[in-house]
């Protein structure tokens, strides 16, 4: 039996989405929107369509958070790290384990680092996003 309990559970139980809404500090709605944006994130449903989160989608979610949250980056940007990162922390289901990222420190005290090749990665995409939108804006003739 596991040592870690949370809210009277063991560490290995499965949580509701207001248990890891409350866990995370994240409303609902941003979980649910969360699954639409990362194929990863895949909580079991049952009838109703009530949600069931496993110890490793917590997991997974809370590095999600941080990194948006956290480190400042984009969707986009925690899409391709959770692409990259697949085949060498996952667990084998497309599901990607919860330590950091190789390209991402966090130092204590303070708000988390990227190395220079993660960083200048996260901006060219950022500029080709910003590119995207200036021809779209273009083309609409604004």
């Amino acid at each position: 039996m596991p040592a870690t309990r949370t809210n009277g559970k063991s560490a290995a139980a499965f949580r509701t989405i207001s248990e890891v809404s409350q866990q995370l500090e994240v409303p609902q709605h941003v979980l649910r929107f969360w699954e639409t944006k990362f194929a990863q994130v895949r909580p079991l449903k049952r009838g109703g369509g009530r949600r069931y989160y496993r110890p490793e989608d917590v997991a997974l979610l809370r590095r999600i958070r941080d990194l948006l949250y956290g480190d400042g980056y984009t969707i986009k940007g925690v899409q391709r790290l959770l692409r990259e990162n697949r085949g060498k922390t996952g667990n084998g289901n497309g599901a990607t384990a919860a330590p950091a990222s190789p390209a991402v420190t966090r130092p204590a005290g303070g708000r988390g680092r990227q190395s220079a090749d993660a960083r200048r990665a996260e901006l060219e995409a950022l500029l080709g996003e910003l590119i995207e939108l200036r021809d779209l804006l273009r083309s609409s003739g604004k």
